[in-house]
């Protein structure tokens, strides 16, 4: 690592420690579906006032619930529908899921453009990582979706970080060393603080761990096969691994060469856009 990257990670690191780092809050929207979703005896009318007060989420909502993955014979045309087909947990999840968009926006245009491909990438992973839970799996997809659209989110402080320290900006090498190194210890640390659930709490420290082997398939296994499979063909280091030895695709029991499963997974990649 350079000595750029070395020195900005130091300061992190610290501000860190002393809790001096900006976290980002969750959104508004966010806490108040979650808070709706807490109520046992909660009904599809009031979760769809709640969710209906986004326009942008509704329709994003709607546009899931049309989508190939699950696609019933009728289209799908208002909130109060799509709630009823998915359930007011799911949902949910997803909902809170797809709200993280509004926290990925940046002064900068170099910090805005680098925000919005993270947040594609997420969107991508969290597709892949649906269908492979609803195809392969007991899991629960939408916890599946929403640990694929979160595995990144400790990417953003560091490049909020960034827009304040233009030596780190005007230096994409270092800026990657420091966010390739820091994002899994700020994303635990985001999403601890906003409570989310232990499974997906530990997901951004862990999801890279390729050797990562503990028993019972679980989201943070999914996630790594849905980042493993993004990333597959291109000159990432990751699209370079050998997805049939690592040991959470060993859990999932595909076979990750299967035209068929390629076909199912490339499609998945779109289906939050």
């Amino acid at each position: 690592m350079n000595e750029l990257a070395e020195k900005v990670q130091q300061a992190l690191v610290k501000a860190i420690d002393n809790d001096d780092l900006v976290l980002p809050t969750l959104p508004e929207v966010a806490l108040k579906i979650r808070q709706a979703a807490e109520d046992p005896e909660i009904s599809i009318s009031h979760l769809s006032k709640v969710i209906g007060r986004d326009t942008a989420l509704s329709a994003r909502l709607i546009k899931v619930v049309n989508s190939p993955l699950l696609r019933a014979t009728q289209e799908v045309t208002d909130l109060h529908t799509a709630i009823t087909r998915l359930g007011t947990n799911y949902s949910s999840n997803l909902a809170i899921g797809l709200v993280m968009e509004q926290i990925f926006h940046a002064r900068s245009e170099v910090v805005e453009q680098k925000m919005r491909d993270v947040w594609r990438r997420s969107l991508e992973v969290a597709g892949v990582s649906y269908a492979l839970c609803r195809r392969h799996s007991h899991l629960k997809p939408d916890q599946a979706a929403l640990g694929g659209l979160v595995h990144q989110i400790g990417v953003l402080p560091i490049l909020t970080y960034a827009e304040d320290h233009y030596e780190l900006l005007s230096d994409p090498v270092s800026l990657n060393h420091v966010i390739d190194s820091i994002h899994p210890i700020l994303g635990d640390k985001l999403l601890s603080g906003w409570d989310f659930p232990e499974m997906l709490a530990k997901l951004p420290g862990q999801y890279l761990n390729l050797e990562r082997d503990c028993g019972e398939l679980d989201y943070i296994d999914l996630v790594q096969i849905a980042v493993l499979f993004c990333h597959h063909n291109t000159e990432h280091p990751l699209g370079k691994i050998d997805m049939a030895g690592v040991p959470s695709m060993k859990k999932l029991r595909v076979d990750p060469c299967s035209e068929k499963l390629q076909l199912e997974l490339e499609e998945a990649r779109s289906m939050f856009y």
